[in-house]
């Protein structure tokens, strides 16, 4: 059996990780990782990290297991928090969960517990991992969830080979009601604790608020834009069949938003605080229908809306990834210049995937929706499957 040390978040789903893999027969610790110190913009007792120390330490004492302790929010800074306020900056929407994998629990954490002389290291993910070889290789394959509901592959879909050697996902294969019973029965302190939410290891935060740590407010204007706009007007049939290089081109640019399209009626505290899609925090009434963010223009610090969650100016069909933001779980799988393939894809965690046929083309990655997308948002990032494995992963251009 291996030495394996499991992450200890202090909530039930590592809990329950670190139990099944004592059950197994391994050599388990327990180590948690403090991440965040500033609890500017954060919610009050949302994810309180002493309280989630104490939990974890709690079900160490009560597994049996030894308990460590590490400091990681210099790495979490630079790695994850400082690219968060870079690309807000930029006008795009990162998430600070799949760099949190990347970087600091599947990176820093693992070179921690490799200190410590494991040979694996375990999270309370709900996904699966499978070796097969191949060529004589092995092949680290990552799969999904067997709970449809918890499925939490999407966030590890910038994970390497390298990282996934060494990742263990002991709940990966077990129901989320299972999870709770198993903790229940043990009398674990986190049976019944509520799943943490928001962003990883900080918690649930006022955005705005979070982000003017680092970017200053600045008034701008917001534009209403009619339904009918000739903006919208899209020839998305160009991107059917195999579609040329300028068409992908095209079609995979946001809309043009610009003052002459719309209509002013507000004005808002900065275009670097919203999203694409977001709902609140524009503070503007009086429309028969709620109001959607659909342009965000930093570098005129415009704001532009639409009237209803059917929008047109929510959705479009085709995105783009930049060849050094393309990556791939399977690099044995990577697709050449000129190839194209059909995958699944999403481009949000919880959204159902979506059937889609990506192009590999000289500038990158399209990615060429069958039916158009609501909220494809800069920043963000698109992970493809084959059935229930994720192959590969980029960034939203």
């Amino acid at each position: 059996m291996a030495k394996v040390v499991v992450g200890l978040s202090g909530g039930v789903d590592s809990s329950v990780a670190a139990y099944v893999l004592k059950q197994q027969g391994h050599e388990v610790i327990g180590l948690f990782m403090k991440n965040w110190h500033d609890q500017t913009g954060v919610l009050e007792a949302d994810c309180p990290w002493l309280e989630d120390k104490f939990d974890a330490e709690a079900v160490a004492r009560k597994l049996g297991i030894p308990f460590h302790f590490v400091d990681l929010s210099k790495e979490y800074m630079a790695r994850v928090a400082d690219y968060m306020f870079a690309e807000y900056e930029k006008g795009r929407t990162p998430n600070p969960d799949v760099l949190c994998n990347r970087e600091i629990k599947f990176d820093a954490f693992m070179a921690k517990a490799l200190e410590l002389g494991a040979d694996f290291v375990a999270t309370g993910h709900y996904c699966r991992k499978e070796t097969i070889v191949k060529d004589g290789e092995e092949v680290h394959r990552l799969l999904a969830g067997v709970d449809p509901n918890k499925d939490q592959s999407y966030f590890l879909c910038q994970l390497s080979q390298q990282q996934l050697s060494k990742a263990l996902f002991p709940v990966g294969d077990v129901l989320k009601p299972e999870v709770r019973r198993i903790a229940g029965e043990l009398k674990l302190i986190t049976a019944h604790k509520k799943d943490s939410q928001g962003i990883c290891f900080i918690g649930k935060v006022d955005l705005p608020v979070f982000l003017q740590q680092k970017l200053s407010p600045k008034q701008g204007k917001v534009f209403v834009v009619e339904p009918d706009s000739e903006l919208f007007n899209y020839p998305w049939d160009d991107c059917l069949g195999t579609p040329t290089d300028e068409a992908l081109a095209a079609l995979s640019k946001p809309y043009p938003f610009h003052p002459r399209y719309g209509k002013k009626i507000g004005e808002h505290n900065g275009a670097h605080f919203y999203t694409i899609g977001q709902r609140k925090g524009l503070s503007i009434g009086g429309f028969p229908e709620p109001l959607f963010i659909i342009g965000v223009d930093v570098a005129f610090n415009q704001i532009y809306v639409g009237m209803g969650q059917n929008h047109p100016g929510l959705f479009r069909k085709v995105l783009f990834i930049a060849n050094d933001e393309i990556h791939w779980v399977r690099p044995d799988l990577n697709m050449q210049e000129g190839e194209s393939r059909t995958y699944s894809v999403r481009i949000r965690y919880r959204q159902p995937l979506q059937q889609a046929t990506l192009h590999r083309r000289q500038a990158g990655m399209y990615i060429v929706f069958d039916e158009m997308q609501r909220g494809i948002t800069s920043g963000q990032f698109a992970a493809w499957y084959d059935g229930e494995e994720l192959i590969g992963s980029g960034v939203i251009h």
